[in-house]
This record gives structure tokens, sequence and C-alpha cells, in this order.
């Protein structure tokens, strides 16, 4: 796993590759791209099941074998999906969750109609309330695909949820807004996303004090990041990790099983106010 600082300088992704290495560029965005279209297939068999709020059941003991930490060092795991999405993109990631001993994990829909992120966050912060009501615990991890970490970013920065947040892990999150498909302006909650909305202006004022550890990955390969580091949280006063993906797309962040390795070591290992130290190598996805 790769962890790049916020001044980590950006080019254009055909500036960073060398001209012999254009042809296995080439392979790999058509293996991403053939493996997006399947995980795009799959998902639509799946969403019917993810239009309803998941029924709230009472914690399972973790199955045999399962690795296992102590029950204090693992909070509840929110997860937020994307943009007109919902709870079924978290299937195999709640799973991978369960299977490693996180049996305390929920998924929060918010409505396709939902016009502005700062409701949404609203609607995080309420769900996350209630969560810690009904457990006991002080604080939660999220994480959130694409525009679900966003909203959860303006509910940590922007609304208090510093204190009942402890990690916040982004997949394939425009931190900085993303200028893919302009004509999508027609929807408000794209304005949101586009650089220098009113938004994304928000997110980059001062955060002081902020008790957050936040996590974000991101994809070389990403077609809904233009560009390509707006997936990178970039902010002085955040305690930010930012490790690069190679090989998928947007659609397999939250899928993939690589990917999904990366937030149990981040949510197991987490821990926020201590200083954020660099790792050797990255994420490469076979």
């Amino acid at each position: 796993m790769k962890v790049t600082g916020a001044a980590l300088p950006f080019l254009p992704l055909c500036q960073r590759l060398l001209p012999s290495r254009l042809a296995g560029l080439s392979v790999a965005l058509l293996k991403a791209t053939a493996l997006e279209i399947a995980i795009l297939a799959g998902h639509l068999l799946l969403y019917p099941s993810g239009i309803t709020q998941e029924r709230r059941a009472a914690a399972r003991p973790a199955p045999d074998g399962a690795a296992q930490l102590p029950t204090e060092a693992k909070p509840p795991v929110v997860l937020l999906h994307g943009f007109i999405d919902n709870r079924s993109v978290f299937v195999l990631l709640r799973r991978s969750l369960a299977q490693h001993g996180r049996n305390r994990v929920e998924s929060l829909n918010y409505s396709p109609l939902t016009c502005d992120i700062r409701v949404a966050a609203e609607l995080l912060g309420r769900h996350i309330e209630q969560i810690c009501e009904r457990t006991g615990s002080d604080r939660v991890d999220v994480v959130g695909h694409s525009l679900g970490g966003l909203i959860a970013r303006y509910y940590v920065q922007r609304l208090g949820g510093d204190t009942r947040v402890r990690t916040l892990v982004t997949l394939g999150t425009p931190h900085s807004g993303t200028r893919v498909v302009p004509l999508a302006n027609a929807h408000p909650i794209v304005r949101q996303m586009r650089p220098g909305s009113p938004v994304i202006e928000e997110l980059s004022r001062p955060a002081p004090g902020c008790r957050t550890h936040f996590v974000s990955f991101w994809s070389d390969l990403d077609h809904i990041m233009d560009p390509l580091e707006t997936a990178c949280i970039d902010h002085p006063d955040l305690k930010a990790q930012n490790v690069r993906v190679t090989g998928i797309g947007h659609l397999a962040l939250p899928v993939h099983p690589t990917v999904a390795a990366g937030i149990r070591q981040v949510l197991d290992t987490a821990r926020p106010g201590e200083p954020t130290a660099d790792h050797a190598g990255g994420l490469t996805v076979a």
C-alpha cells in the first residue's frame, strides 16, 4: 500500500508514462473497462435489492476462523453509496468486513432525488447518532464511495462530525471537484461536485483540530475523476493519506477484493492523532 502526501506533484497521465509503457497502458485500460462493464451489469441485477433501507439486525458472532481484534478496537462501520446508487454496491465489501470480525456494519441509503450535499450530510449525521445510541459506541468508521465520500467529508468538516467519525475512507471521491460529463450539470448535486462550487469551496476552508483520520483510495484509471488528482485529499488541517490503486476503474473500487483488503487494514490500524506513516508499494490489481 502506497501512501502519498498532499504535496505530491501530478502530471497528466500521458506525460507520466514513457512511450514504451503506452502499449501496456492500453492493455490495462481495456482490462479495466471490461471489468467496469461486468461490474455494472452485476450491479444492475443487484440494484433492486438495495432500494429499501436495510433492516437493522442484532450483531452476530464472526464466522469461525475469521481474524479477530478486541471489540473495543472495532467501532461500527457506516457505508455510504455514490450518486444515483444504493447500498447494494457494498454487498461484497460488507461481506469481506464481516468475515474479518466487523459485525456492526450498516449502510445508509439517501434518495436519488437528493439535491444538496449539505442536506445529505445532515441525514448522515442523524443516522450516525442513532447508531451510536443503539450500539453504545462513541465513534464510528465511515466508508464512502464517490459522492458518498464527499457527503461524509462535509459532515465531518462542516457539521462537527469529527466528534463521531474516527476514520473516513473515501473511494474515488472528487474532493476538489470533477469536470467529467458537463451535460450532467442539469442535476444540482452534480453542480456541487464541480471545481469551485460553493460546497467544494467550503471544504477548502480551515478545519483546525479536526479529529477524524482521512484515507482516500484513488485509481489511475478512474474515468469519473477529471483531473485524476481530484480524488486525493489536499488540505493542510486534515490528517490524510492518499492511497493509489492501479489497474481498476471507478465502479470497481467498492467491489474489488484488493481494495477491500486495503480498507480492512486501514480500519484495523488507524489511530487518529498519530503521525501519518508512509508505506512502500501500492495497491496493484492484477
